[in-house]
């Protein structure tokens, strides 16, 4: 994803472990450092939005954008979710890539490679024209790199309509795992049982063009470009190959 502007007041490189962000289970697996917490924010297109609403959880899906040491969420100004989360309301926000299955040699310590962050705060309303455009920008760009060139302006009654959610990042977990299946040499295992690890990534299939855009309209450059980022690598000939050929 595109690198996002730091803030003027760039906070502390470690980030602050609360009672709310202790890792207890696995506490090996946290990490403090904010830059990998910038680089799972960055790398995610998808967070999950967790409120309270007349007494009851409610977790939903949304589009972000990073910018600097906060987080961008937006919303229709009809959306009762958003006037809740705009009031005040606490929130947590949780974005998890699943980077890779884990295969043990038994069900109990299999497991799987990830990176997480769960943000807690509240959300703050973007009222300044401005932050509030740059705000969008940002969270297009996040979400569509480059599409930003190719389309119209935004116009001000889509402004208007638009609620943008501020949520800093200054109470957050984060979580990883990136290893192997767990074994000993003496953990009694059977050996002919295979163990690995099966990797995991996100991949993007061919643009699909809309019924109703005018026949020889190039397709997107930067639908093709976020496309053929996504593009699993071609692995090299192996040796065996290439003396067979």
């Amino acid at each position: 994803m595109p690198h996002s502007t730091q803030p003027h007041n760039a906070p502390t490189s470690d980030l602050p472990i609360t009672a709310r962000t202790r890792v207890t289970r696995s506490p090996e697996r946290q990490r403090t450092d904010r830059a990998e917490l910038y680089g799972i924010l960055d790398d995610a297109l998808v967070a999950h939005v967790a409120i309270v609403r007349d007494g009851m959880p409610l977790v939903l899906p949304m589009g972000f954008g990073r910018g600097g040491n906060a987080i961008y969420l937006h919303g229709s100004t009809g959306s009762g979710i958003f006037r809740a989360m705009a009031s005040g309301t606490p929130i947590s926000v949780t974005v998890t890539h699943l980077d890779g299955l884990v295969y043990a040699r038994s069900l109990f310590d299999s497991s799987m490679n990830y990176r997480s962050a769960v943000v807690f705060g509240t959300a703050t309303t973007v009222a300044d024209p401005a932050e509030k455009a740059e705000a969008m920008r940002i969270v297009s760009e996040h979400l569509m790199p480059g599409r930003t060139a190719e389309v119209r302006p935004m116009t001000k009654r889509e402004l208007a309509a638009t609620l943008v959610l501020r949520l800093p990042l200054d109470e957050v977990s984060v979580k990883v795992r990136a290893h192997g299946a767990s074994e000993e040499p003496d953990d009694g295992e059977d050996r002919s049982v295979w163990a690995g690890v099966l990797p995991l990534r996100l991949t993007a299939l061919a643009p699909e063009t809309s019924p109703l855009t005018a026949p020889g309209t190039p397709e997107s450059a930067a639908a093709r470009a976020y496309a053929a980022r996504l593009a699993p690598a071609v692995p090299a000939p192996s040796e065996s190959r290439s003396a067979a050929g």
